[in-house]
């Protein structure tokens, strides 16, 4: 009995090989794929529940990966205004803190300076906070005189920067002397964590995916078990039988990536307008930014990539058991 049904398999690869050519081997691929996607809408329901919890798998570190990406936009928005706050002692009169403004302006490290009095400062943050009637109130003015000195660009890194602010708080006339970039690091070392920690997350969800994918394709093995009997008894090989499972898994994953682009498309969708009104407060046009194409192509090619390996493990695993008796 196996020796005969060596000999069929052996006429049945024999005929293929003579009979395909590529355009018809390619033909039959498109056909299984096509088979395949019928016999999903064929069970819907069940197929609908797979692809949903993929595309969440898929989703949350997709989204995740996202909204680091924003944040890193909004981080390098900052980083090319580095600049440095040098709050002057009360002693200081205007007339002082402006020649002091000249003087610094000279200075080889530095490419701009500018003098804000204490009445600029109070009159700003009146219109800004919404306070204009209770500071006005306001016996006398709280706020110091201020310079603000722009770095040139040879200046801007982090190390040289930080060397212009030991230099400037070390001036008579300086009270306190700070560096405006530096929540701007504290935010990049922030994300660069974060950013490991959903390598983890992904790594741990891509493995769920597999798993979800490759019982999927499991149940459908032995759901047509004596399909695949009757199949390799006419001589069928592996290959043969294996290939529509595999397109199986291959339409699990890019739907259920299709689903998790759907998603996060949705979920920045909704977090564009308050994102939008926030960034509106503190004058800036930022804005969410979705999924880029080449992202997306990324997503797409993951899900496809984890469908067609889970269903190769599980149809491998699984269809070695199922041999004609």
């Amino acid at each position: 009995m196996k020796r005969n049904r060596r000999q069929s398999q052996h006429n049945w690869r024999e005929r293929t090989r003579r009979a395909l050519s590529p355009t018809i081997y390619l033909r039959r691929h498109a056909q299984v794929a096509l088979d395949s996607l019928g016999r999903l809408y064929r069970n819907r329901v069940a197929a609908i529940m797979t692809t949903a919890v993929i595309g969440i798998a898929l989703a949350l570190p997709s989204g995740l990966y996202l909204l680091l990406e924003n944040l890193g936009r909004l981080s390098d928005a900052w980083d090319g205004q580095t600049s440095l706050s040098v709050f002057l002692d009360d002693a200081v009169s205007e007339e002082s803190a402006d020649k002091l403004a000249r003087q610094l302006s000279g200075w080889t490290e530095i490419g701009d300076v500018e003098l804000i009095t204490p009445a600029q400062a109070l009159d700003e943050f009146g219109k800004q906070s919404g306070l204009g009637s209770a500071l006005a109130a306001l016996d006398e003015n709280p706020l110091p005189t201020v310079l603000v000195v722009t770095p040139t660009n040879g200046h801007l890194d982090p190390a040289a920067a930080s060397a212009l602010q030991k230099k400037l708080a070390a001036l008579p006339e300086t009270a306190l002397a700070q560096l405006d970039l530096e929540w701007v690091q504290r935010l990049s070392a922030m994300l660069d964590i974060a950013r490991r920690g959903i390598l983890v997350i992904g790594a741990l969800l891509a493995l769920a995916v597999l798993l979800v994918i490759g019982n999927t394709i499991r149940l459908e093995i032995q759901n047509r078990r004596e399909e695949i009997i009757v199949t390799k008894l006419i001589g069928a090989t592996n290959g043969f039988v294996r290939r529509p499972f595999l397109y199986s898994g291959i339409w699990y994953g890019v739907l259920g990536a299709a689903i998790a682009w759907l998603l996060v498309e949705a979920g920045f969708w909704l977090l564009s307008g308050p994102v939008a009104r926030l960034a509106g407060l503190y004058h800036s046009d930022f804005s969410l930014q979705t999924l880029p194409a080449p992202l997306l192509g990324t997503l797409l090619a993951s899900g496809l990539l984890l469908g067609l390996l889970g269903s190769w493990l599980a149809v491998g695993r699984h269809l070695r058991a199922i041999e004609p008796r």
